[in-house]
């Protein structure tokens, strides 16, 4: 066992778009949940139905989101905000994709995906999980464990040490790159204490009544090299991970760790973090 600590929690209620930092969340075996929103129970779709992602859509980056008074609340600086109720009995459930699953939305009506078109330069849809469905996540890393998610690529929890971030930065540095912030990476949970790249080689995780189970490296894409600020796109850290954090196994650059919920509870920053490992 070692002795950690949480330096940040971020809930993102609509994947690809941005994150509310927070001091306190409640993990659920869905992930994350801020006032009674889970983290990704949002995602914009093009016409068919698909998910799409900042991978097509930088822009996303620049949509902020909130929970107010019972409401999902988007804004961008160039448009007035949106409020969304959380519990509207006119919308109408979908079929939508997210990479392979096929699962059930309920679209949120025309006044957002005319808000979320405007923003985006294309024709899209805001649909929220139907949570009368689950989907399961890959029992090749989850077993017979029962893991489920809602929207995001697969898995509820995303874990990164503050150390690795430290340990890239430090190698940008080398090669005259500037420090990248760990927005860019998108963790649900940031801990410190740990040595760089130690998550990779943990069991579990507990935090209180909370308990995490670490189950699948998490491979990075382009979304990386987007500057969660501006939506400018550039070229690093692919190139830089890729020296040193090519997993041989699943094929991909990886930094971070997804996790399953072994056990549900409240998550506070700064709170004791007690881990296992696999060695």
């Amino acid at each position: 066992m070692a002795l950690a600590r949480v330096a940040a929690l971020n809930v993102y209620p609509v994947k690809g778009a941005r994150g509310i930092p927070l001091d306190a969340a409640r993990l659920v075996t869905t992930g994350f949940a801020h006032r009674g929103v889970g983290d990704r129970e949002w995602m914009v779709v093009d016409p068919d139905g698909r998910f799409v992602t900042q991978r097509e859509l930088p822009r996303l980056a620049l949509v902020a989101t909130a929970v107010d008074d019972g409401a999902l609340v988007l804004g961008t600086e160039d448009r007035p905000p949106l409020r969304v109720a959380t519990h509207d009995a006119r919308r109408s459930a979908r079929d939508v994709v997210v990479w392979r699953s096929h699962v059930r939305g309920c679209d949120e009506g025309d006044e957002a995906a005319r808000w979320l078109s405007a923003h985006l330069a294309r024709d899209v849809r805001l649909v929220r999980f139907d949570r009368s469905t689950k989907r399961a996540c890959n029992p090749d890393f989850v077993g017979d464990s029962g893991a489920h998610t809602l929207f995001a690529d697969g898995y509820p929890v995303l874990v990164i040490g503050s150390a690795s971030l430290d340990d890239l930065n430090e190698r940008l540095a080398r090669k005259g790159e500037p420090a990248l912030p760990m927005n860019r990476f998108r963790p649900n949970l940031v801990v410190e204490g740990l040595d760089a790249y130690d998550e990779d080689h943990l069991d579990t995780m507990t935090i209180g009544e909370a308990t995490l189970r670490m189950v699948k490296p998490c491979l990075r894409c382009q979304v990386t090299t987007t500057d969660q600020a501006t939506a400018d796109v550039g070229i690093e850290p692919l190139p830089t991970l890729a020296m040193y954090r090519h997993h041989e196994r699943l094929d991909g650059v990886a930094f971070g760790m997804n996790a399953i919920v072994v056990r549900s509870g409240d998550v506070r920053v700064n709170a004791d973090v007690t881990v296992t490992y696999r060695f």
